[in-house]
C-alpha cells in the first residue's frame, strides 16, 4: 500500500493496539536475511545467524509484552524452527553465542526445562576454557541470571542451580549438570578463582592488545559472574563492593601517575566496559529490591551518577523512570532531567522526560476518573499538559530533535 512503516515502530499506542510488525515490512526483512545468508561464509555467516536470531527473539519479546498468547505460540514455533536450522549448519554447531540465544528463546517461551537442557548441552560440549573464554562466560552468566530470577529470596541460594553453574565455570573442568546441591568447599575454591581472575584482568595493561573489544566484553562477563556469585553466596554488600572496586579501576587515573608507573589503564581504553558494569550494578540493585527489603537511596545515587556520564543509555533511563514512579515528589526528577538536557546533545533525556510526565498525567487522570463516571471531562488536568507541550517545544528546537521523526510523531500524537 506504500504507507506501512517498515518493520515495527512499537513505541506508540494506537488505540489499544501496539503498532507491531507489519506484514510487508516483515517480508522485506526476511528477504534481506535470506539474500545476505547466501553471500556470507565462515565467521561472518555465524555473526549474521546471531543477528537473525536476536531479531526473532525481539518479536517474541514483543508478543510477551502485548500479552498475545495466540500470536506468541505461532511466533515461538517460527523462531524455534529457525534457531534449530541455524544450529544444524556445520559452522554453527560449536557457536556458543547461538546456543545461548536458542536457550534464551526457550526460556522466554516458558519452556524452562528445555532451556536448561540446551544450556547444559552447550556447557558440556564447550571446551573447558573456564573464565578465559568470553563466549562461555557470557553463556554461563545468562544461565545463572535467569536461574537467579526464579529465586524468591536469597536464603538458601548457596545451593541453587545458579551457584552450581558459576562454580563449575570457575573450576575450568568438564561441566556436570546440576545434581541438587553445591559443596561448600567448591564454593570457597570458586571464590578464590574469581578473585584472582579479576585482579589479573585489572592489573594487565591492554594498550598493546589489538583485541580490545573482546577484552572489554570478557571483563564485563567476568565482573557479572563474580558479582552474581558473591551476591548469591555472601550478600548484596559483597557484590556492590566488587562493582565499586572495578569502577574505580576503570575510571581514568591521573595521567602523570600513569607515566611514572608505566600504566595506561583507564576509561579512555574501556569506556564500554565501564558503562556495561554500571548497568550490571543498577540491575542487580533493582532485582535485590524486588525480592527483599532494601533502601532506595543506593539505587537512586547509582542511577543519577551513571546517567550524568551516559545520558544516551536507554536501559538506565528506563530504570530511572521506573523508580521515580514510586516517589510522590516530581520536582527532584524534573530538576535532574533539566540538568541533563542542558549538559548534553543526546535526545534520550528529552524523550524520557516527556515519557515520565505522560505517565504522571495518566496516573493523575486515572485518579480523577475513579468512580465518578464522566465528570472528569469537565476538570481536565491542564498543568501537566502545558508542561508536556513545553517539553516537546524545547525538544524539537534542539539540534537533534528537529530531525527526529519519532519526536514529531509523539508530539502530534499527544496533541491529537
Amino acid at each position: 500500500s506504500g504507507f506501512n512503516s517498515i518493520g515495527h515502530m512499537d513505541t506508540m499506542l494506537r488505540g489499544r493496539h501496539h503498532i507491531g510488525h507489519y506484514k510487508e515490512g516483515e517480508e522485506f526483512i526476511q528477504n534481506v536475511f535470506h539474500v545476505l545468508f547466501q553471500l556470507f561464509s565462515g565467521k561472518e555467516k555465524s555473526n549474521l545467524s546471531v543477528c537473525w536470531l536476536q531479531y526473532e527473539i525481539s518479536k517474541v519479546v514483543q508478543c510477551l509484552q502485548a500479552k498475545n498468547k495466540k500470536k506468541l505460540k505461532a511466533q515461538g514455533r517460527k523462531s524455534k524452527k529457525l534457531a534449530k536450522n541455524l544450529l544444524k549448519a556445520p559452522d554453527n554447531r560449536n557457536h556458543l553465542s547461538l546456543w545461548k540465544l536458542y536457550a534464551y528463546l526457550e526460556w522466554l517461551l516458558g519452556n524452562t526445562d528445555d532451556a536448561r537442557k540446551v544450556f547444559d548441552t552447550a556447557l558440556c560440549t564447550a571446551e573447558a576454557a573456564g573464565l578465559k573464554s568470553p563466549q562461555l562466560c557470557s553463556l554461563a552468566l545468562l544461565y545463572a541470571q535467569l536461574e537467579a530470577e526464579l529465586l524468591e529470596s536469597t536464603e538458601g541460594a548457596v545451593t541453587s542451580r545458579a551457584v552450581h553453574v558459576l562454580t563449575k565455570l570457575a573450576e575450568s573442568g568438564p561441566y556436570a549438570p546440576y545434581g541438587g546441591q553445591v559443596l561448600s568447599v567448591n564454593v570457597l575454591k570458586a571464590r578464590k578463582t574469581y578473585e584472582h581472575a579479576l585482579q589479573d584482568y585489572l592489573i594487565k595493561t591492554p594498550v598493546s592488545n589489538p583485541n580490545q573489544v573482546g577484552d572489554a566484553n570478557q571483563l564485563v562477563n567476568l565482573v557479572g559472574c563474580y558479582t552474581l556469585f558473591q551476591y548469591l553466596t555472601v550478600g548484596i554488600d559483597a557484590a556492590v563492593l566488587i562493582f565499586a572496586e572495578t569502577s574505580a579501576k576503570l575510571e581514568a587515573p591521573d595521567p602523570q601517575k600513569c607515566e611514572r608507573n608505566g600504566e595506561n589503564f583507564g576509561i579512555q581504553n574501556f569506556p564500554s566496559a565501564l558503562e556495561a558494569v554500571t548497568l550490571l550494578h543498577t540491575n542487580l540493585l533493582r532485582f535485590h529490591m524486588k525480592i527483599s527489603v532494601y533502601p532506595l537511596k543506593p539505587l537512586q545515587e547509582a542511577l543519577t551518577e551513571a546517567l550524568k556520564r551516559y545520558p544516551s543509555n536507554q536501559s538506565l533511563w528506563r530504570s530511572y523512570i521506573h523508580i521515580q514512579r514510586k516517589s510522590h515528589s516530581a520536582s527532584k526528577a524534573r530538576r535532574f532531567f533539566d540538568g541533563v538536557t542542558r549538559s548534553t546533545n543526546s535526545l534520550e533525556p528529552w524523550l524520557f522526560a516527556i515519557q515520565a510526565e505522560q505517565m504522571r498525567k495518566k496516573l493523575t487522570e486515572d485518579v480523577l476518573r475513579a468512580d465518578v463516571g464522566e465528570i472528569h471531562s469537565t476538570i481536565p488536568e491542564t498543568g501537566l499538559t502545558n508542561r508536556i507541550i513545553a517539553l516537546f517545544e524545547h525538544a524539537v528546537q534542539s539540534e537533534n530533535g528537529t530531525h527526529c521523526p519519532l519526536l514529531w510523531r509523539m508530539y502530534l500524537n499527544f496533541l491529537v
